[in-house]
């Protein structure tokens, strides 16, 4: 467990951002309005756009070069499809509803949709946590930087902190208790952690693979940002202001990135 030590900080971190949107439920009264879900969904949605180019591509890519030359791309393809899929997969197995729609109406008759919500923000969850451990699986290894590791957790502790408000007013608005609504909210994010952990565990396993694997998460993130986050800030009365947010998610996570890297 030593050896864990270095890292259980960047993992909790993407935690902490959940639990502190999550406690929003305690200063504002009202359900989030739509023009703030769209602002705080498209800057999460670039956040983690950004993060999987340049926190996880980018390192695969780079780590691939070094034995492939311009076959690089190949462990690099060969991971980011299965990524997608994989989430494909979880989305067809556990049936969810997008936050803030109204999808799934038949499934509501034998699941509440808080439970619904839940399992929605879970699979959001899974690809985040897998890739906080990968690349701190990659620290551990001296194949990627603590500081590049760091961006990418401070990264979807951004991107967390709207995901645990969207879920947690929500639950307030209809009727949970405050603390309640704080509570279930923040254990949406628990299985990022937990999977993380796990992940760096096996690390003397998967090292081999690291670029395979950096590719799967970011195939992973890329598929939740298009199946679920970009719909979310674009529905209803067409706007801008999802498309502004989602810019400057993408640049803060490429300062971030860049700087720390």
């Amino acid at each position: 467990m030593n050896a864990l030590s270095p890292a259980a900080e960047g993992l909790l971190i993407p935690f902490a951002g959940t639990t502190l949107g999550s406690a929003c439920v305690f200063f504002i009264r009202e359900q989030l309005g739509t023009t703030v879900q769209r602002v705080l969904t498209g800057f999460a949605a670039g956040v983690m756009t950004a993060a999987s180019v340049w926190s996880l591509l980018i390192p695969a890519l780079e780590q691939s070069e070094e034995t492939m030359g311009r076959l690089a791309f190949i462990p690099a393809v060969v991971g980011f499809l299965p990524g997608i899929f994989f989430l494909l997969l979880l989305d067809e197995l556990i049936p969810h509803l997008h936050i803030g729609s109204d999808k799934a109406e038949g499934i509501k008759t034998r699941l509440s949709s808080n439970t619904m919500m839940l399992l929605a923000v879970t699979l959001h969850n899974i690809p985040e946590g897998m890739a906080v451990g990968v690349v701190y699986a990659g620290v551990r290894y001296g194949s990627i930087s603590a500081a590049g590791a760091l961006a990418l957790a401070a990264g979807i502790a951004i991107q967390n902190f709207p995901e645990g408000a969207i879920i947690s007013m929500p639950l307030r608005a209809g009727g949970m208790s405050r603390k309640k609504a704080f509570l279930l909210g923040t254990l949406s994010g628990a299985v990022e952690p937990v999977g993380a952990l796990l992940t760096i565990m096996a690390a003397g396993i998967i090292v081999p693979a690291m670029h395979y694997l950096l590719s799967f998460a970011a195939g992973a993130m890329i598929y939740v940002v298009v199946e679920e986050l970009i719909p979310e800030m674009s529905e209803g009365e067409h706007s801008n202001v999802g498309t502004i947010s989602f810019a400057f998610g993408f640049a803060v996570m490429m300062i971030l990135d860049v700087a720390l890297g």
